[in-house]
């Protein structure tokens, strides 16, 4: 199994590559990091990670040639697994309203919008209890009060409640997975989410679309 970890200078490359490839020999899969869309094309699993703001990843995403033809042919086209995580999962999104309207990929239906919490920090940073919504492969295991990291100012809202597979509490519901079909996307970061990130990842490894 090959294991492309997308490059696109706008991710927290080595704590993720540690992650897969920690979890990766327990199934025997290779891990790349690339930014070589020819070498996307031939991987068994994508995951694209992202961090700082969604108009800053797109454009950096926008600009290794030929990276979102390539994706879009393998994940939507192709039904090859795919991961995004934190602002990797928010372009899956139609739109992103952060700074200004930026088109997301268009994968999963929504948009990108400011966590209203009233009284509360904003970035949620930190710990919190996932509550999971829908039942699916990439989180057998992990359980209502299960915690995750999370580092984010803005939220994926879901159009379709059927993609919306769990959530965090931060002043109301906030959007901590999302998944349809073969893709599915964590907002906090599974790398540095200790147990249940690892077992998140170790799932997405051996999902069978």
């Amino acid at each position: 199994m090959r294991v492309a970890l997308v490059d696109y200078d706008s991710g927290n490359l080595h704590s993720a590559e540690k992650a897969v490839q920690l979890m990766g020999r327990e199934v025997g899969a290779e891990v790349v990091v690339t930014s070589d869309p020819e070498a996307v094309r031939r991987a068994d699993r994508i995951i694209l990670p992202g961090d700082g703001a969604f108009p800053a990843c797109r454009a950096a995403l926008d600009a290794v040639p030929g990276m979102v033809e390539v994706l879009q042919d393998r994940v939507i086209g192709g039904g090859v697994p795919f991961l995004g995580i934190c602002v990797g999962m928010q372009m899956l999104a139609d739109v992103g309203h952060e700074y200004r309207e930026t088109p997301g990929l268009g994968w999963i239906g929504g948009q990108i919008v400011a966590i209203d919490a009233p009284g509360l920090k904003v970035p949620h940073m930190g710990w919190n209890d996932l509550t999971v919504r829908q039942p699916h492969p990439v989180l057998n295991g992990v359980a209502t009060g299960d915690h995750a990291y999370f580092v984010h100012s803005w939220q994926f809202r879901v159009t379709d409640p059927a993609h919306l597979l769990a959530v965090a509490d931060y002043g109301g519901p906030v959007t901590a997975v999302v998944g349809r079909d073969n893709i599915v996307g964590t907002q906090f970061h599974p790398e540095k989410s200790q147990a249940v990130g690892l077992r998140i990842i170790g799932n997405f490894l051996r999902w069978t679309v």
